[in-house]
């Protein structure tokens, strides 16, 4: 079994943990954004089926 020849310092493993958590971070505020503009109606990079008239009013 591969084991590591030597042990990864702390600031190393911080620094790669920090970018992990900023890249998550990231595309949080990206789908928040996302689903502000949809709500709003102010969308134009996201395709989605739009109801039509008729169904809702069947209901």
């Amino acid at each position: 079994m591969a084991v590591p020849k030597k042990r990864t310092s702390k600031s190393k493993r911080d620094i790669r943990k920090a970018a992990w958590k900023r890249k998550a971070a990231v595309s949080a505020a990206k789908a928040l954004s996302l689903g502000k503009s949809i709500l709003t109606g102010n969308n134009t990079g996201f395709i989605y089926p739009q109801p039509d008239a008729e169904e809702e009013t069947e209901e």
